[in-house]
């Protein structure tokens, strides 16, 4: 029998697409999407993690195909697409882009090479896959396109501004084409997490477990990391007809991060905007 949020959700028998579902978001993204009935297609460089979604899914019954490629390369992107055409009837409802990544360092240290990894790795295939996905969705009527960005698309991040940038980019994109493909049926929504412990992440933000626990609590307001499933209940809600009359917009599974925007609740002090007195003295001791 089937449930009533379901029926609401609407998502057994649709078509997604996921780029960079092997592992970390996509992979969650993808189990989730698969569990409630979605046929997936996913692609991934990493072909270690893309078989073990695609295991996953096999295991707990649901249909799924698979490709090695890098989303960057125009023409395996393209080739990707068309592989999908068969098996979904040559439409789409779901379209998912999470491939991302960054490094830090200071922006007058950095390079034109560089740039240009960062703008091809967080931007210019996700032109190349909406526009892909544009003319397949256009043929269902009812489709759905999430883009994940970052919080740092809605705040400064020194030591990452080009990427910051272009998951702003991304940002305005998506209210743009919010507007484009509204016409064709078409719903364009951004998910901006902060801090979910991928493995990426992870290297970027090192420390003992305690260490980590002690952060959170202070500079999220509920108090802890987020977790896969966080993310992929924004997804989930975002691909399905929950959302129906929703486009341009971004969710923020940030435990309230954006919210609090500087303010931080230290321990024994409360929200302050600027460190205590005791940490404050505790860095001129130091500094002596």
């Amino acid at each position: 029998m089937t449930s009533f949020l379901d029926q609401r959700a609407g998502l057994s028998g649709k078509r997604a697409i996921i780029i960079g579902g092997g592992g970390g978001l996509g992979q969650a993204c993808a189990i989730d999407l698969a569990r409630s009935g979605v046929r997936v297609s996913l692609c991934d460089l990493n072909e270690e993690s893309l078989h073990e979604t695609e295991g996953i899914i096999r295991d707990n019954g649901g249909e799924v195909s698979a490709s090695v490629l890098d989303a960057r390369d125009p023409d395996a992107l393209g080739s990707f697409f068309e592989s999908t055409d068969s098996a979904f009837d040559g439409g789409l409802d779901i379209l998912i882009n999470v491939v991302g990544g960054t490094f830090r360092q200071p922006f007058v240290d950095s390079n034109p090479r560089g740039w240009d990894a960062l703008i091809r790795t967080n931007f210019i295939w996700l032109l190349h896959a909406i526009q892909l996905a544009h003319p397949r969705m256009e043929r269902t009527g009812n489709a759905s396109i999430v883009n994940v960005t970052s919080i740092e698309a809605h705040r400064a991040a020194p030591g990452f501004a080009v990427y910051a940038a272009m998951k702003a980019a991304v940002t305005s994109l998506t209210r743009s084409l919010s507007l484009e493909m509204a016409p064709q049926g078409i719903r364009i929504n951004t998910i901006a997490p902060d801090y979910i412990p991928t493995p990426s992440l992870e290297a970027l933000a090192p420390g003992a477990p305690d260490e980590q626990d002690l952060r959170h609590q202070i500079s999220i307001p509920l108090g802890r990391a987020g977790s896969y499933n966080d993310f992929s209940g924004c997804a989930l809600f975002l691909a399905s007809d929950l959302s129906s009359f929703i486009t341009g917009m971004t969710l923020h599974p940030d435990g309230g991060a954006l919210a609090s925007s500087g303010w931080f609740n230290w321990p024994k002090e409360g929200y302050l905007n600027n460190p205590p007195a005791d940490v404050v003295n505790a860095l001129l001791g130091d500094a002596d």
